[in-house]
């Protein structure tokens, strides 16, 4: 029996947990310092032409403003790897996120972390009001993909690695 939706955002916060979805770490440099910025509402396919993805950041974020000043973004789609570290990538000690964590940063700025899924090279195409997030748009400008680590996912409120198909 479907219930109706009565103000309960932890009942909602549950439900929502049962789809699992990526998690991603937006990374880039800003005035020269990194700032990086976990998601886990990160979606793929949302256009192959022109190639967009996208993803929502909470209105309260303090780090999603300094990246959205960046001319180009590094998505790291996380790993396995980095179970361990994502509650890192994510803490509010801003100035610590990405310690111990090996990155590259290209030439323009943006920042990828190694043992990532998939890396992407993004620019931000348009945001939308969304509630208490704003969902953003991002425009990709590069890629790759050819590393043998397997995504990881956010599930019932913890982090998983899929596995092969039965």
């Amino acid at each position: 029996m479907i219930r109706p939706y009565v103000d309960d955002v932890h009942a909602l916060r549950r439900v929502f947990s049962g789809f699992p979805s990526g998690v991603a770490a937006l990374a880039a440099v800003v005035d020269g310092d990194p700032a990086v910025l976990v998601v886990s509402s990160f979606s793929v396919g949302v256009s192959q032409d022109p190639p967009l993805v996208l993803c929502s950041v909470q209105r309260s974020s303090t780090t999603w403003p300094l990246l959205a000043k960046a001319p180009a973004i590094g998505v790291s789609v996380l790993g396995e790897g980095h179970t361990e570290k994502a509650r890192q990538l994510a803490s509010r000690e801003r100035d610590t996120r990405l310690d111990g964590i090996d990155t590259l940063v290209s030439g323009s700025g943006s920042i990828f972390l190694h043992g990532a899924a998939i890396w992407l090279e993004c620019s931000i195409e348009a945001a939308h009001d969304a509630g208490d997030h704003e969902i953003i748009v991002l425009r990709v400008l590069g890629f790759r993909d050819d590393f043998p680590h397997r995504p990881l996912v956010w599930h019932r409120s913890a982090f998983m690695t899929l596995t092969s198909s039965a």
